[in-house]
């Protein structure tokens, strides 16, 4: 996508016209995972008489005047914080769908057996109620689970530990409560996420309006290349230690009920290691198109230890309007040397 040189933002919704004129700066954080994305606005409130009554929901697009503007979701108004000299309001707002009447008890603590069952089937059991429509990927959906406790745990609070436990995210979008797999998030809860080429200038410096800074860090922790995991295997009639990937290994320490569930809880921690062993930070241009979930292309004009094609964990947003637009993009996944042309 080309850029054009005019940074523009809209907040549109509840309050829109007092947003837009009052905005000094602004920073949009888009998540992968559990977390939730977070809009805050910084507002001046020079002039004003009284502290301005805002709440509801308020939506963002961002862009330049010269490309237009790009749609990035709708948040609920949940924190407003007054400060003096200067006299301004920050206001923060999150994507999560959740009132704080809780109507559905969804932040409830509660002990709960469950089982036997599938991954897919608890998901939906225990989402349901709470008003959301559960997408599940197809081959978590049909994992099976002997038995799990859910131990003085809010639902959402046990459906994230679940999603940890197998390489899975979990995340609500709106009316919709999806189960995943990295990268594969936002695509099931249907959103269109393009991959975007990020390429370095020639004459790449500080102060320049494309000026990009970039670290790659490989993690001593992640070299483990495989996961030893003790089950009951009910056939045999003792305990068994299920081996996957190759060494060296991480051990998990917990038992597990089946051979069934050790062998996909050690598949899952397998792909979490290959997947976190390259942690690659890029400082850069505003990009509306950079998303959590979606795929950043490296090509060559990036040294060779760092061309690939790498998977976006998160985008931190930021600017002032129509005077600056930057992006910090976390992401990690395939090993740097795969060529972007792979």
């Amino acid at each position: 996508m080309a850029q054009g040189f005019t940074p523009a933002i809209e907040i549109y919704g509840a309050h829109k016209d007092l947003l837009n004129q009052r905005l000094i700066s602004w920073e949009h954080i888009d998540a992968a995972g559990m977390e939730s994305d977070q809009l805050t606005l910084v507002l001046d409130l020079e002039g004003l008489e009284g502290l301005p009554s805002l709440g509801g929901t308020i939506g963002l697009q961002v862009g330049y005047l010269e490309t237009g503007l790009v749609e990035k979701g709708q948040f609920k108004i949940t924190r407003l914080t007054p400060t003096l000299f200067p006299l301004r309001l920050t206001l923060v707002a999150t994507a999560a769908p959740f009132s704080g009447k809780d109507e559905t008890g969804f932040k409830e603590r509660r002990t709960a057996s469950h089982g036997p069952t599938t991954l897919g089937g608890l998901f939906r059991k225990l989402v349901e109620p709470h008003g959301f429509s559960p997408r599940v990927d197809p081959e978590l959906a049909l994992i099976r689970i002997a038995h799990v406790d859910q131990s003085n745990e809010t639902d959402m609070g046990f459906i994230t530990r679940l999603a940890k436990k197998y390489d899975a995210v979990a995340k609500p979008f709106n009316d919709l409560y999806v189960l995943a797999k990295p990268a594969q998030l936002k695509n099931l809860s249907g959103q269109v996420i393009p991959n975007v080429m990020l390429l370095v200038t020639h004459n790449n410096r500080p102060g320049d309006h494309a000026f990009i800074s970039a670290t790659l860090e490989e993690t001593a922790r992640t070299q483990n290349q495989g996961c030893k995991v003790c089950c009951w295997d009910a056939n045999a009639g003792k305990q068994v230690e299920v081996k996957t990937g190759s060494a060296p290994y991480k051990v998990i320490r917990q038992k597990q009920a089946s051979v069934e569930e050790a062998k996909a809880i050690g598949e899952a921690e397998v792909r979490k290691m290959l997947r976190e062993k390259y942690t690659l930070k890029v400082t850069c241009p505003g990009d509306p198109l950079l998303v959590a979930e979606g795929l950043l292309v490296l090509d060559d004009t990036w040294p060779d230890f760092m061309r690939g094609r790498w998977s976006i964990e998160k985008v931190t947003a930021s600017g002032k309007p129509e005077e600056s637009y930057r992006c910090l993009i976390e992401a990690n996944g395939r090993d740097p040397e795969a060529k972007a042309k792979d």
